[in-house]
């Protein structure tokens, strides 16, 4: 559907938080993209204000925008339609930001993995969000590769060929080597097997982020209650010397954690999700992949290898996934709830069907 607007040369402005590893990559992804204008940059390290934009994402040419760490300041300047937030992963630390945006007026496509299934944890901050949102006249999603799409979305689309689902069970191994530090750090790549316990133990290392709020969103499409979700992580200690351009893991050491969560309904596993995650699996001759098995009728099995590249995937739902919400009712989703994303290939505005006017001002 062609976009309704006085001006359909108008790009759909942008404003992307964070400009690590994802937040490059999205703003990057932006550039690319046939009508939108990639409208500001925030930063939360103050290191990076004041850089222009392009030097700040690595595409070693300016574009005569400068990285704020000022948020409200980079909404009134940047005037954003839409906002793609990458600056970390827990609720608590994007509800400012969320709210900020919001009370502003732009739709929020936040890659913040608790914010896939926000209300699992924090259902008042869920419902203060969607208030917010409604109020403002703008959406608010959370995506992401995991959570967001392969162990949850996909999963999903997969049982609506079943008349009955008994189990399911799937597993994501994947290779960490394209992220940054907070993500290495999270699963504790780098450590000795002892200083991973005592992580585990003290908070510092984590895990996958968003198995809890991946079987919750599964759950609720399947009209399922979950009664206790078990899990379990390991070190995966490597035998060889392994290198990124963050970390530098030694044989001994931990190359990547192996989390395993199993959900419980009536007394009996439901949902059983395994995520292996390690930095340069192929040097131990480990094979990334996505792998979903469903037990009911009938049986449902989904494959393959390699991996869905994390890094890629990520940054690709985040822009994917901004028509979808531009054409939405105002309020806060989860990836079940809005039309399954697909790739953009052609001029973003002809998938709208309101104005960038009523985008703006709700």
């Amino acid at each position: 559907m062609k976009l309704q607007t006085s001006n359909p040369r108008d790009p759909v402005r942008v404003l992307v938080l964070g400009t690590g590893q994802m937040g490059s990559g999205v703003a990057r992804l932006v550039l690319e993209k046939q009508g939108f204008e990639l409208a500001g940059a925030f930063a939360k390290r103050r290191e990076r204000s004041g850089m222009d934009v392009g030097r700040a994402i690595g595409i070693e040419r300016d574009l005569d925008l400068r990285v704020s760490a000022d948020l409200t300041a980079a909404i009134n300047q940047a005037e954003p339609h839409v906002a793609v937030q990458a600056t970390c992963s827990k609720l608590t630390q994007a509800m400012p930001e969320i709210a900020a945006l919001v009370q502003g007026g732009v739709h929020v496509v936040s890659i913040a993995e608790e914010m896939a299934y926000p209300a699992y944890r924090y259902p008042e901050l869920a419902d203060e969000i969607h208030g917010l949102a409604v109020a403002n006249g703008v959406g608010v999603v959370g995506t992401g590769v995991n959570p967001g799409f392969v162990l949850d979305l996909l999963v999903i689309a997969l049982t609506g060929v079943c008349c009955d689902v008994r189990s399911i069970t799937a597993e994501r191994v994947n290779d960490l080597s394209p992220y940054g530090p907070t993500v290495l750090k999270s699963q504790g790549v780098g450590l000795e097997p002892e200083a991973f316990y005592k992580g585990i133990e003290d908070g510092t290392v984590i895990g996958h982020y968003g198995f809890a709020e991946s079987i919750h969103m599964i759950a609720e499409a399947l009209a399922w209650d979950i009664e206790r979700i078990d899990e379990q992580r390991t070190p995966i200690v490597s035998k060889v010397r392994r290198a990124t351009p963050f970390v530098t893991v030694e044989a001994g050491m931990v190359a990547g954690c192996l989390h395993k969560a199993i959900a419980y309904r009536r007394g009996e596993p439901a949902i059983t999700l395994v995520h292996p995650q390690q930095i340069h699996p192929q040097l131990e001759g480990v094979q990334t992949g996505d792998r979903i098995e469903i037990s009911g009728t009938p049986d449902v099995r989904l494959g393959g290898s390699p991996e869905i590249p994390g890094g890629t995937a990520t940054c690709a739902l985040a822009v994917n996934m901004i028509p979808r919400l531009l054409n939405a009712a105002p309020g806060l989703f989860t990836m079940a709830d809005l039309p399954v994303p697909s790739a953009m290939l052609g001029d973003v505005r002809r998938r709208l069907r309101k104005s960038l006017a009523e985008h703006r001002h709700g």
